[in-house]
């Protein structure tokens, strides 16, 4: 009790002096972002997940986007100069990043992957990561955790039909 235990992100946050706040909530079993958003009161459009995928090369890449959104897979390829890239098995996550599925967070994992972030958070003061486990939200500038980690911001998502 007393002292929150700091994930690997929080580390990664504090060592590059960057702001942020922690925002907690009580998960006995992660169900979706969206959900997460939801009990935690955070808008939809500013609470970002976190999606891993590997390219033709091999190589893998997270991409952030909103929640309620899709991930466009030829965009998610065109941003990082691949052929093609496909989403990580939900099995192979912890392996590849030192995360589970609903607590994985571009910052802090075994390695730092490219990362993309949709171009809609390079708008937003402020948005909402996984804090790097199930239950933990860190909320902190996009523009600050793109220049941290060397990633780039993008369009990534499919294109909207619109009527």
């Amino acid at each position: 009790m007393g002292k929150e235990l700091k994930t690997n992100a929080m580390r990664f946050l504090d060592k590059c002096k960057i702001e942020y706040t922690v925002q907690t909530y009580e998960c006995d079993e992660f169900i979706d972002g969206i959900h997460t958003a939801q009990t935690l009161g955070q808008p939809l459009e500013e609470t970002f997940k976190t999606l891993v995928a590997q390219g033709k090369s091999g190589s893998f890449y997270c991409f952030l986007l909103p929640v309620a959104e899709e991930l466009d897979l030829k965009k998610a390829a065109k941003s990082v100069g691949e052929k093609s890239v496909e989403l990580l098995h939900v099995k192979d996550i912890t392996k590849v990043t030192g995360y589970v599925r609903g607590g994985c967070t571009p910052i802090g994992m075994k390695k730092q992957f490219v990362t993309v972030v949709h171009e809609s958070a390079a708008s937003l003061p402020l948005f909402f990561i996984s804090g790097g486990r199930i239950g933990t939200q860190i909320r902190l500038s996009p523009e600050a955790l793109v220049k941290a980690i060397r990633g780039s911001f993008s369009d990534i998502l499919p294109d909207q039909e619109r009527g």
